[in-house]
């Protein structure tokens, strides 16, 4: 038979272990039965979690948030610091780029300018320099005019349209006047103070005429034929 009287001082001896650990831990535990004395064994089996349960404070909680609200703050901050930085460097490189290709582009037009007015320049000191000696090989002003017209490269066919269209415009009379226009010379100039940017004997010389005139057909009509083919079908040029 079991020994009931020793049995209860193993049961007392236990119990009073068990409430010792719970004191410690800040629990209160009534032992008297084995069922109470198998709860304060549950309860003591884990002192650690229930003491670090109860030391986490709200003061400490907050001041954790607060402190990661700041860090992510921070860093979002010098992410919009680089963003902008990054930003400005590509402004700036654009307009250094866009500033390079206008100069770029200025440079190309002035020096493409200074070209053509240089050949048009050389042009026409060839003309002249052709036109003064075919005014030096003298002639009438028919001779003239061929050696002026072969000057410019046009070929004899240009000359027979000029031939035809200052034939039937003034006869290739140096002084001749339109009464009823005012038109004046070989090329029937309009009005005839046009051919003073020729030469100022504009109105005795048939040299400095018909120089005038082959200008005046060249940048209006292209050629003599082009002057003569307009006067056909218009009655002037």
């Amino acid at each position: 038979m079991v020994n009931r009287t020793k049995l209860r001082g193993v049961v007392a001896a236990t119990a009073a272990t068990i409430t010792v650990t719970a004191v410690a831990v800040g629990l209160s535990v009534s032992v008297g039965e084995p069922t109470a004395i198998a709860k304060t064994t549950t309860w003591a089996a884990a002192p650690t979690t229930a003491a670090a349960v109860f030391s986490t404070s709200p003061s400490a909680a907050r001041r954790e948030r607060a402190y990661l609200s700041q860090i992510r703050e921070e860093r979002m901050e010098r992410e919009r610091v680089a963003r902008e930085k990054l930003a400005k460097e590509r402004a700036t490189r654009a307009a250094r780029e866009r500033a390079a290709g206008v100069k770029a582009a200025r440079l190309k037009a002035a020096r493409v300018k200074a070209a053509r007015v240089k050949a048009a320049r050389l042009k026409a000191a060839r003309v002249r320099a052709r036109n003064a000696a075919a005014v030096r090989g003298g002639g009438s002003p028919k001779a003239i005019a061929r050696r002026m017209v072969a000057a410019r490269g046009w070929g004899s066919g240009q000359f027979g349209c000029l031939d035809r269209l200052w034939t039937r415009e003034s006869g290739w009379r140096v002084t001749v006047a339109n009464p009823s226009s005012s038109a004046y010379g070989i090329p029937q100039a309009l009005p005839g103070s046009k051919m003073s940017s020729a030469g100022p004997n504009w109105r005795t010389d048939a040299a400095t005429q018909i120089r005038w005139g082959l200008g005046y057909i060249a940048s209006r009509y292209g050629t003599p034929c082009g002057a003569w083919s307009h006067s056909q079908s218009s009655g002037w040029y």
